[in-house]
């Protein structure tokens, strides 16, 4: 019995007491079940009749035991108990508990994924680093969390847009062009430019594709530069990304809001819903009037449009595209950005309670790394991988929450030992792929058999409680946006495997005939695989058959 049949289960024994009249209430769409925090409070707990009791006009206890009485003649359920205000502790049958296994395992890559985060539409942005250097530790996190996080809403249900904006506007990519022109003709990097390695690797590049560059006045030169430098320098971004295995639905250039005139727009429609203002020739919004601590200048009075002003046109695209959820990952340097992007959205006619959301990651600090030989003064995300590895590196960003500072030992990282959290949870998978291909070549085949009341032992209960709490864990973690939930219950999931492997044999002994206990504990072995496989799938972390 899978949770959501279960949950069914409940649904049906309180329809019957509404039916039979023992309660007056109405009957939810959805219940819901988890696992109890104690162990010996049975498989599963719900406290259903705790929300039930007011609209009852009765204590918690004396609804949870209405139900009990009808639930506990369902078909599965082995015990019901009436815990402490109002709670039902739910023990399943071996037979019952043990079906989930099988049902994982036809589930397959769909198993755990669910529609709680159904109905939303969510534009998810993330990095977002200027293309004017190579991406760096400090983007590291979001690179891994964000797209993490894209992947769990998209397993729930959701309609989500991954997005980098692209800052590719401004005095920073004029000081950019600069010093790769300053490169290509061989003069010191500019003051205030960009220093580098990389930036000789792109005035190299530009010389390819335009020899003459170098030679051009420099209102000709750096034009031809920026162009050429820049699309090489995003491009070097973008495989990077792709080799980190980070995806993005959309690249949107901030240039393009002001080419196309969207900056001069979204002045004049907030203007028009009367939050726009003039002072001292220059333009402002009051974000006051919605909880920032300062009005915002749109348009210097030289008529020179601001950041500022880009940060709400960007916002009105997200909105005119249909985005009804707007999620901002941002820096540790950003906590100023909250109230302003929210006075953004208030202002536009927004509720920046549900419209949108800004979550700030702090630091990462990885003891042993070594900074970049191109760039000089930074740790490249591309270094960071060729050092410690894609997978090492992902998993353990995704494992604390973003919002606590994180330091991390890089050789500690590399380990192929259990101390590790990523080799010990990669190695649980490997070794229940390594226990189906010695069984298949013992004769144990899961199609030959499956009883699964003769998953009897107390570590099977055990691991088959925690591999049917994965759908709601994979919930709870698309609904806050914290994947290091998957993280740690793919660890808790490793330990009980682990456990039960020490116990319970698949493949029969040396002279053993094969029996039904085996293909069953099979099955057992290969659900669990599945759930390991799929949660690191959600992280981006790579399941391998073999270590």
């Amino acid at each position: 019995m899978t949770p959501e049949e279960l949950a069914t289960a409940i649904r049906h024994a309180l329809t019957a007491a509404v039916d039979a009249g023992d309660l007056a209430v109405d009957v939810p769409d959805v219940v819901r079940v988890e696992r109890p925090r104690q162990k010996g409070h049975g498989d599963w707990s719900t406290n259903l009749a705790m929300q039930l009791a007011k609209g009852a006009g009765r204590p918690p206890r004396d609804v949870a035991e209405v139900i009990a009485r009808h639930l506990g003649a369902a078909d599965g359920v082995a015990d019901v108990e009436v815990a402490g205000p109002g709670f039902l502790n739910i023990t399943l049958d071996a037979a019952s508990a043990g079906e989930l296994a099988r049902a994982i395992v036809e589930a397959g890559q769909t198993y755990g994924h669910g529609q709680s985060q159904a109905g939303r539409t969510v534009n998810l942005e993330f990095i977002s680093a200027n293309p004017t250097g190579p991406l760096h530790i400090g983007h590291t996190r979001w690179a891994a969390l964000g797209d993490a996080m894209r992947r769990l809403l998209d397993a729930t249900g959701a309609d989500v847009t991954s997005e980098y904006y692209i800052n590719d506007a401004g005095a920073q990519m004029d000081k950019f062009a600069a010093s790769v022109l300053a490169s290509l003709r061989g003069e010191p990097t500019p003051e205030g430019g960009y220093p580098g390695a990389y930036i000789d690797d792109l005035a190299a590049t530009v010389r390819a594709q335009r020899p003459d560059a170098a030679d051009l006045p420099d209102e000709q030169a750096i034009p031809v530069v920026r162009e050429l430098a820049y699309a090489a320098q995003l491009q070097d971004i973008k495989d990077t990304l792709e080799d980190f295995g980070v995806h993005f639905d959309v690249w949107f250039s901030e240039t393009t809001l002001h080419d196309g005139g969207a900056v001069e727009s979204a002045v004049a429609r907030l203007r028009e819903q009367g939050h726009v203002f003039d002072d001292g020739g220059a333009v402002w919004l009051r974000t006051t009037d919605f909880g920032d601590d300062k009005d915002r200048v749109m348009v210097r009075a030289d008529g020179v449009p601001t950041y500022f002003a880009a940060d709400a046109a960007y916002y009105l695209s997200k909105k005119d595209r249909g985005f009804d959820e707007k999620i901002y990952l941002l820096g540790a340097d950003h906590h100023g950005y909250i109230n302003r992007l929210k006075a953004i959205a208030a202002c536009a006619g927004d509720d920046p309670e549900h419209n949108i959301e800004i979550k700030i990651g702090q630091l990462v600090n990885l003891g042993g790394a070594k900074l970049s030989k191109r760039a000089g003064n930074i740790i490249e995300l591309r270094d960071l991988v060729s050092w410690i590895g894609t997978d090492a590196v992902r998993y353990n960003l995704e494992r604390y929450p973003a919002d606590s500072p994180l330091s991390l030992d890089g050789e500690e990282l590399r380990k192929q030992t259990n101390d590790n959290p990523v080799f010990y949870v990669q190695y649980a998978h490997a070794r229940t792929a390594n226990v189906s291909r010695l069984a298949a070549e013992d004769g144990v085949h899961r199609e030959d058999g499956f009883d699964p009341s003769l998953l009897t032992d107390p570590t099977e209960a055990a691991l088959l409680a925690t591999l049917g709490d994965l759908p709601r864990v994979v919930a709870q973690a698309a609904e806050l946006l914290e994947p290091h939930r998957i993280s740690r219950y793919l660890e808790d999931v490793a330990t009980k495997y682990h456990k039960w492997y020490d116990t319970c044999r698949v493949r029969p002994l040396r002279d053993e005939e094969v029996t039904d206990t085996h293909r069953t504990r099979l099955w057992l072995n290969d659900a669990t695989r599945q759930v390991l496989a799929n949660g690191l799938t959600l992280l981006g972390v790579s399941a391998p058959d073999r270590m």
